[in-house]
């Protein structure tokens, strides 16, 4: 098992993740989800003890996805870029995670 701090990578911050990231009324229950790349080793529950521990907020569900890998080009010479993991995670009622506080 890999170190809690190794298993969360980074935020992934787009437009439709920021839009996740807005409370959204689901039902009668105001919720947001943030978006992790995380370890392609790590599975649900380390993922949202992992969560839990770093931003001291309560984990709802955590949903994953794998971004298969793509072949990237550079001048006349093509590669690819790695396939790597997603967590979507979606906070209780009251938990939020802000990562430009004051912007």
């Amino acid at each position: 098992m890999e170190n809690i701090v190794q298993l969360i990578k980074k935020p992934i911050v787009t437009e439709k993740s920021s839009r996740l990231n807005e409370v959204s009324m689901q039902g009668s229950v105001a919720r947001s989800e943030v978006v992790f790349e995380v370890s392609k080793s790590a599975n649900k529950l380390q993922i949202k003890k992992a969560v839990e521990m770093l931003f001291s907020v309560k984990v709802d569900r955590v949903r994953t996805l794998i971004v298969p890998k793509r072949t990237k080009k550079v001048g006349r010479y093509t590669g690819w870029k790695a396939s790597w993991k997603k967590a979507i995670i979606t906070l209780s009622e009251g938990s939020r995670i802000d990562f430009f506080e004051g912007v």
